[in-house]
């Protein structure tokens, strides 16, 4: 196998593949549906007004609804729209149209190649609010919707369907000004899928229990905040966008093979600030990438904390705490521009002697065995075993193998508060996370006393 073949391999489980796989094309534009499969709510849309308001008492009702004028449809107690199962039940085709508090289920039918969706938007303005969506191939479809908002949704997937066999939870095709605000999908393809749609918001939103959490292609200046991607196949993947913000996110427990919490490639002037990134096969993956800032984050509990392709240009990561990975560093290439400035590792077991919070000599990233993890996929099944453990000591009594040398030259002694870094909701993965910090501070201890005796 060649240097650099083993993270190649792991690039093209999602990077690499970046043609077919990774993006989507519209399908054709569903029209009012045949008479035989329309809602019996629809008389009330064509006979509305535009702009007025129909507010839907409770019950059941059967067939696709069109709506072709701006209009603000409120559900009374949860009525519950049933498609046909043959395509959308709700088609939004003029601007400004509100659809708030309804059930809509999409009976597990429809055409996955013409997008067939609980709900799909091909208007500007839209507002789908509390709404509840099931059995549908897409839950929210928004296409050339600019200024379209999803809020409060719950999003349910089919179950029993493969990935490929289903759609994104919500899904933006060419749209620009979107909000995603306080959404919970799971069991959907994609929870979040973005193609060509820019200068969004994305707030609050919680997904599980999918692919990918984020998936993501061609889509510049939007703004994550206070979202949860958890129990992803593929984790989260963010590819040739610009201008991108994450803050207080959680990339947690994806730990599909070649998961990422977070993946970034060919993406330019990235902020990653203040989030939690833990319990992933790979914490963060750097692929193609410039200037990209990661500061103040929680990297934990991962297999390789960094995996970085010496693609990725002008990195900085500052005053990040980085706890309990197995690696720090996994490089593919023989060389790394990044900057590593007041960051913690657990795994550096460094006294403070003069009192000024940093250790006295420096941490480095990268080890023989790590650099063979970086540029060979094979390597990961010898992690614990006594090859690993036998090349780690050896490596230390005999400096002979010298692989490409990472260092931060005055790391953190202490982990810093990090306040901003929302911490993962169960009790018991808090409880998980207090004892990792604490195994790896008495193991950081006892390191230090024996080189001390040694």
């Amino acid at each position: 196998m060649t240097a650099i073949a083993g993270l190649l391999l792991i690039a093209a489980a999602f990077g690499a593949q970046a043609g077919a796989e990774h993006t989507s094309t519209p399908a054709s534009l569903e029209g009012r549906p045949p008479a035989r499969q329309i809602s019996a709510l629809q008389p009330a849309v064509d006979a509305a007004r535009p702009g007025e308001t129909i507010e839907v008492p409770p019950g059941t009702y059967d067939g696709d609804l069109f709506i072709d004028k701006p209009l603000r449809l409120v559900g009374r107690n949860r009525p519950l729209l049933r498609g046909s199962g043959a395509g959308s039940v709700v088609r939004v085709r003029a601007d400004g149209v509100t659809l708030e508090g309804f059930d809509i289920d999409g009976r597990g039918g429809g055409d996955l190649g013409r997008d067939a969706s609980g709900v799909h938007v091909a208007a500007r303005d839209a507002v789908i609010r509390d709404c509840r969506v099931t059995n549908a191939l897409f839950g929210v479809y928004l296409l050339e919707a600019h200024g379209s908002t999803v809020e409060a949704c719950r999003i349910r997937g089919i179950p029993g369907k493969d990935p490929g066999e289903k759609g994104s939870g919500i899904h933006a095709y060419n749209t620009e000004r979107f909000r995603f605000i306080a959404n919970e999908v799971v069991d959907a393809r994609d929870a979040i899928y973005l193609q060509n749609s820019s200068k969004g918001v994305i707030r609050g939103n919680r997904a599980r229990d999918m692919r990918y959490g984020l998936h993501y292609m061609f889509s510049d200046d939007n703004l994550f905040e206070d979202n949860v991607f958890e129990n992803g196949d593929a984790g989260s993947a963010i590819m040739f966008s610009e201008r991108i913000v994450f803050r207080r996110n959680q990339f947690i427990s994806n730990r599909g093979f070649a998961s990422v919490g977070l993946l970034l490639q060919q993406c330019d002037d990235v902020l990653a600030e203040s989030n939690l990134i833990a319990d992933n096969a790979r914490g963060v993956f750097l692929e193609g990438t410039q200037r990209v800032v990661f500061r103040g984050n929680i990297i934990a509990q991962s297999d390789a904390a960094i995996v970085a392709f010496d693609s990725a240009r002008a990195t900085r990561f500052e005053g990040n705490s980085f706890v309990g990975n197995m690696s720090p560093l996994l490089l593919a290439g023989r060389r790394l521009d990044a900057v590593f400035r007041g960051n913690y590792w657990s795994g550096h077991a460094e006294p403070d002697l003069d009192g000024d919070g940093r250790t006295e000599r420096p941490y480095r990233l990268t080890s023989v065995f790590d650099h063979m993890r970086g540029n060979l996929t094979a390597a990961d099944l010898y992690v614990d075993g006594f090859a690993g453990i036998a090349l780690s000591l050896a490596e230390t009594a005999f400096p002979v193998l010298e692989p490409f040398r990472v260092t931060e030259e005055a790391p953190l002694a202490r982990p810093p508060a990090l306040p901003d870094v929302p911490r993962a909701g169960g009790a018991e993965r808090r409880q998980n996370y207090a004892g990792l910090g604490a195994s790896a501070l008495v193991l950081a201890l006892g390191a230090w006393v024996l080189r001390g005796a040694a």
